[in-house]
Parts: structure tokens; sequence; C-alpha cells
């Protein structure tokens, strides 16, 4: 039995016709002839000395000694598609994909994208505005936005700024609700996309570190919180708004935050590349970049004053 390994292009023939269980499909995929990959398949066969397939009328199957291989053949392949994806991305200085949630790409990244553009017309920017768990060599994806507690393993995290919760409405709401106390009774809109933080940042985590009986919300349920906002620039009610997603609305007056008291939520979010990939020209400098849109904020997040959470006995 011979112990070197056999031609590539023989296992990457196998492995198509293993995945599709159909050299005719297996051939279209590589773009070759069905004798051309039959050949293949029979020369990997030769080389190990046994079959790999069963030869039916109209279709295939694998043998004991294919579904050994078929496995790892599949991961092998994946593994060399991912690593040569990463070495082509590193070879690009001018395109950059980032992906980050709907709600801060709505409110942060796309009211400021202009900034961007303007200082790196250099560099291509693509977007994906999913939660979705995100491979970055598989899907193509230079630098992630995320939001929670971590860890990252095997990854570059900075962590953003510190992420705080506080009521946000018009400003000519403020007049109506002038005390936390008023706000019984306000329309008080629920983002149930901080759901998942422990411990809360929701309505009744807010009142109770504020010192105040629970407030109950009233209002509409949001699953994303940019709807929720919106629901609020709309003049619907309050919400509780997170740092990063209302502070441009702050600074520019759409909104306020009357109270001057906010809540951690504990989470922050996290500026995530592959470990290495940090240091890519276009990488750093959307780093960079961000990091300065959070300072023009920082003297207004820094106008609030932190409230303690009671201590539970």
């Amino acid at each position: 039995m011979a112990t070197s390994l056999p031609p590539l292009t023989a296992l990457r023939a196998f492995d198509a016709a293993a995945r599709h269980m159909s050299f005719a499909k297996a051939a279209e995929e590589l773009n070759v002839t069905p004798a051309a990959l039959s050949f293949q398949i029979k020369s990997l066969e030769e080389h190990l000395g046994a079959p790999l397939f069963r030869r039916l009328n109209r279709a295939v199957e694998l043998t004991d000694a294919g579904h050994a291989l078929a496995p790892d053949a599949k991961a092998a392949f994946e593994m060399l598609t991912n690593g040569w994806r990463a070495a082509q991305r590193m070879q690009d200085h001018q395109s950059l994909t980032v992906t980050a949630g709907p709600a801060f790409t709505a409110k942060w990244l796309a009211p400021r994208l202009f900034q961007f553009a303007h200082e790196h017309p250099e560099i291509e920017l693509r977007f994906s505005a999913t939660l979705r768990a995100m491979d970055f060599a598989r899907d193509d994806i230079d630098v992630a936005i995320r939001f929670g507690y971590g860890p990252d393993p095997g990854l570059y995290s900075l962590p953003l700024a510190e992420e705080w919760v506080t009521p946000v409405m018009l400003p000519e709401m403020a007049e109506r609700y002038p005390t936390p106390e008023s706000l019984r009774e306000a329309v008080l809109i629920i983002d149930d996309s901080v759901a998942f933080l422990d411990p809360p940042a929701d309505w009744e985590a807010w009142s109770e570190a504020m010192g105040i009986a629970p407030l109950v919300p009233t209002g509409p349920r949001f699953s994303q919180a940019d709807h929720a906002l919106d629901a609020v620039l709309a003049g619907t009610g309050v919400a509780l708004g997170r740092r990063a997603l209302v502070i441009k609305d702050l600074a520019e007056g759409r909104l306020v935050a009357p109270y001057g008291k906010v809540l951690s939520t504990g989470a922050r979010f996290r500026f995530l590349c592959p470990e290495g990939a940090e240091t890519r020209l276009q990488i750093e400098a959307f780093k960079n970049w961000m990091l300065r849109e959070i300072d023009k904020t920082a003297h207004i997040a820094e106008s609030f004053e932190m409230l303690e959470r009671p201590i539970k006995k």
C-alpha cells in the first residue's frame, strides 16, 4: 500500500464526487468532463489499492474506505480554501468588509461614513448588517463589530467605549416628564435586544438604581434597538437608549436625556478581526477612525453620572 499522498487533483475530484454523490455534478463543479473526473477517481483508487465508490446504474455510493476518507477530505479542502482567501485578503489594501448589527450600522456607522470616505477615498467599504455569527475566512469578513461580553479567543478584540443606558426622549417631552417618577405617565418603549444582559439593563434595573419604585413599561416592544429609537424619534414614547446608539442624536439635539443618570450595561461593543490582521493598512485606518469618532462625543458621555446598582441582600 502506498504511504505517500496521492495527487491533489485526484483528492479534489473525490471530494466533489463525495459531496454531490454524483460524478456528473462533481465534474460540472470542477469544470471538467465526467470522463476526466472518473479517471482521477480511478487513479486515486489505484493509489489506495481499494475502491472508494460503488458504481450503480444511475448513482454512486461510498464504500467503507470512501466513508473514512470523505470527512477529512472535505475539511482539508475547506481549510485550503479559507487559507487561500486569507492570503488573498492580505494582498488587498483597497477594500474593507465590515459586519455589524443592524442597530449599530443604522445608528452609528451610517451617519458617520461620509467622513471615513472623505478621509480614505482609496478604501472601498462593504458592509454586512447582521447579528449572525460570521466566519472571517469563509465569509470574507475583515472586521466585525459585536456587542456583548466576549471573550473572543483567537481574535484581536478591542473594547470600545463603556456602554450604558438612560431614558431618552424628544426635547418637547422633557417638559412633560420633568422627573424620573413622572415617567409613570409616559409610554415606555421596550428594547428586547438587551434582554440577554446580566445583570439586566432594563426599566426595572434603571429605576431601582435611581431609588424609585419600579417603572412598568406600557409601550411597544422591539427586537431591534434602532427600531425602538426610531419610535422615540417619531414621538411614540421614551426608551432606554444605549450610549453608542443615541450619542449622536444627543449631541445634535434630536433627543435629550434629561435626568443625567446612566446605568452601565457591563457589555461593550468590540472591534474584532483575526489576530495579526489589525495592522493591515485599511483595518488600522478604520479602527483609528472609529476611535476618533468616539472621542468626538466623549465629553457628552462624561457629563452623565454613573449609577451604582443596589447591593442585593
